[in-house]
């Protein structure tokens, strides 16, 4: 299994940029080639649908969504994945800005390339969403 992990810090507070991560449905707006989400549940809880821009359909299973952590998590099943689980972390750093993580684990491992990959550029998207910019870290991830 490998894990990739990217990191952003945006000059937002956290809870705003929790409204939408904790979106669940809405993650079409800020993740690159996810062209829409739709929400449902089956006996094992809640998933989320989603379809890329090249029509694959992918289930997530939402194992995690917690407002007052501000942590989302999720794991694709089947597909090209013989396992995953996604997790976004939204941390108040009480200066008006937040560190938003998202880590991937995932076997195979290129799998997690791909998707780690496509985070960093998902970040970023998320960072204009929500209006507040790249926050000066010194670092970049």
């Amino acid at each position: 299994m490998a894990t990739v992990r990217r990191e952003l810090r945006i000059d937002r507070p956290a809870d705003e940029v929790w409204a939408v991560v904790g979106d669940a449905g809405a993650i079409h707006r800020w993740f690159p080639g996810i062209a829409s989400a739709e929400l449902d549940e089956d006996e094992q809880g809640p998933i989320r649908i989603v379809e890329t821009n090249s029509g694959f359909r992918l289930v997530e299973r939402i194992v995690t969504n917690d407002p007052i952590l501000r942590r989302f998590q999720y794991r694709i099943e089947g597909g090209a994945f013989r396992e995953h689980l996604g997790t976004v972390d939204v941390i108040d750093l009480h200066d008006g800005t937040s560190l938003v993580v998202y880590g991937t684990d995932a076997e195979p491992a290129v799998m997690a390339l791909v998707i780690g990959g496509a985070a960093g550029v998902a970040l970023e998207r998320l960072a204009d969403l929500v209006g507040g910019g790249l926050a000066p870290t010194g670092r970049d991830h």
